[in-house]
């Protein structure tokens, strides 16, 4: 990782963001020099596991950087050759849907767009509740997309929640390393 230019986009699914910032930090101690981008709800929605305030305080302590937040902040990404990786986790069913669709009307689905116009690796980490439902057909869609790779996921409730998967974080890095070899780790659904 050691001087990897790698863009970290986090989406809503609020209960997984602690998990993301220690996977932040993980990949900083790593040598990776990394650039947050919010998506408009992450940047503005108090939840109960925090407030936008401190998810964007905390970013740019790990980071050393202030995250991207706006269509203009994000549109130089692929242009400018800005990054060799781009992850976006917590990956939402939204998300999906936008990516999926070519919809690129937030700040982390035209980072996306604008990254992959240079055919270069976007790691998606997914956290939805309805992975096994209606967003299953857009992960099915994205899979097969050159340049996507995949967090291995896995159902996280499957009495309570029995269409939620969430990616295993602790796998990121290993991710990350693979997909710029243009290799997805397997298995992709453990």
């Amino acid at each position: 990782m050691d001087g990897l230019r790698l863009g970290f986009a986090i989406t809503g699914s609020f209960c997984t963001v602690d998990r993301i910032l220690s996977s932040l930090r993980q990949l900083v101690d790593a040598g990776a020099k990394i650039t947050p981008i919010l998506s408009y709800n992450a940047a503005s929605t108090d939840t109960r596991f925090g407030t936008a305030a401190e998810l964007r305080r905390t970013l740019e302590e790990i980071t050393g950087n202030k995250p991207l937040e706006t269509l203009v902040d994000v549109e130089p990404i692929g242009p400018s050759a800005l990054l060799d990786v781009l992850v976006v986790a917590p990956c939402t069913g939204s998300t999906l849907g936008r990516l999926a669709n070519g919809i690129s009307d937030t700040p982390v689905a035209l980072a996306v767009k604008s990254h992959l116009r240079r055919s270069m690796p976007v790691v998606l980490g997914i956290a939805t509740n309805d992975a096994l439902g209606a967003s299953m057909r857009n992960i099915a869609f994205l899979k097969n997309s050159k340049y996507i790779y995949f967090v291995p996921l896995k159902q996280d409730d499957p009495i309570y929640k029995p269409n939620s998967l969430v990616a295993d974080f602790s796998l990121l890095e290993k991710t990350i390393t693979a997909a710029l070899t243009g290799v997805q780790i397997q298995p992709m659904f453990l």
